[in-house]
């Protein structure tokens, strides 16, 4: 297993600052936004259309000896707003498009999370059966939004020999194992998770439990951490809408990987990785609001890269 960064937490630095800066702390590998949510500060879609840019950046990757794990696009593409789903979707198209063009097999994106009618102006994330009216919405968004759209783009990757890895997140419709697998179901194997455990923690999903449901259909791995604030939580609940920068009263906070839980927690995790068929990329994803990227990025390499080196020994010594 491998140590990666996703680097729009350096989003500020040059490219190749970003390389050199990773190789001296021991990462040869990035994650790489290519717009929407994350950005493409580091990965700019014109490459498409500009083979020079396009050769530049290979060159890059292969003069510090990197690779890519995935292109990342996290966005809404089910968004009802046109102007808002037809970009994003666009993106993920182009996304594709550049990761079969750079060799990389992966691309990560949201579910997304469709209106509650053709009309509508906002996503509406469907979380109880009851009013029953929930449920007519949730099988209208499935039946005629969510089904259409990813049938027809896992075709699209499957066909570029890409595959697309959604995050399981709350606010769009493939936000647990569960409803990831449905999805899977029906656009096919070409769509899978881009398994992030800080999101089942807060969901009171057992992430090691999970990547047993998962097996498989893990294609990539987010490394992030999640702390639990008990005290918080009997007032607040899990579906805490406050903002993160609101820690004193937050049920929860993103951390970083260490942070939330310790060692003995992550050898589990990636020992459970190993076990169902993922021995890919562990991609740090920083979002811990109580330390800066810089401190966080160090952090979370040092102390992964003493579990993933531990283990990565135990095994070549077991060969």
């Amino acid at each position: 297993m491998k140590l990666g960064v996703f680097t729009p937490l350096l989003s500020q630095m040059p490219f190749a600052d970003v390389l050199a800066k990773l190789k001296g702390m021991g990462i040869s590998t990035v994650e790489l936004g290519t717009g929407n949510y994350p950005g493409g500060a580091h990965c700019n879609l014109s490459m498409l259309e500009n083979k020079a840019e396009l050769k530049v950046f290979k060159d890059t990757i292969d003069e510090y000896g990197f690779t890519i794990s995935a292109l990342s696009c996290h966005g809404n593409p089910l968004h009802p707003n046109p102007e808002i789903g037809d970009a994003m979707s666009e993106v993920n198209r182009k996304t594709i498009l550049l990761a079969a063009e750079l060799g990389v097999s992966t691309v990560v994106d949201f579910s997304g999370c469709p209106g509650d009618q053709v009309g509508a102006k906002a996503p509406n994330w469907v979380t109880c059966p009851w009013p029953p009216e929930y449920l007519d919405v949730l099988k209208w968004q499935w039946d005629e939004v969510v089904t259409p759209y990813w049938v027809k783009r896992g075709a699209f990757a499957a066909d570029h020999g890409v595959k697309i890895a959604i995050e399981m997140h709350p606010g769009f419709v493939a936000y647990s194992p569960e409803t990831m697998l449905k999805l899977r179901a029906i656009a096919g194997p070409s769509i899978g998770c881009n398994y992030d455990p800080s999101h089942m923690f807060w969901q009171g999903i057992d992430p090691i439990g999970a990547i047993r449901v998962l097996g498989d259909a893990i294609f990539h791995v987010h490394a992030k951490d999640t702390q639990m604030y008990p005290s918080n939580l009997v007032k607040t609940g899990v579906l805490d809408t406050k903002l993160y920068t609101e820690e004193r009263d937050r049920g929860w906070i993103f951390r970083t990987c260490g942070y939330g839980h310790g060692a003995e927690w992550w050898k589990e995790f990636v020992s459970t990785l190993r076990m169902f068929g993922y021995d890919g990329v562990l991609s740090i994803e920083h979002e811990d609001s109580l330390l800066s990227p810089e401190e966080g990025l160090t952090k979370a390499a040092a102390f992964l890269n003493e579990i993933v080196i531990k283990q990565d020994a135990v095994a070549a010594w077991w060969v």
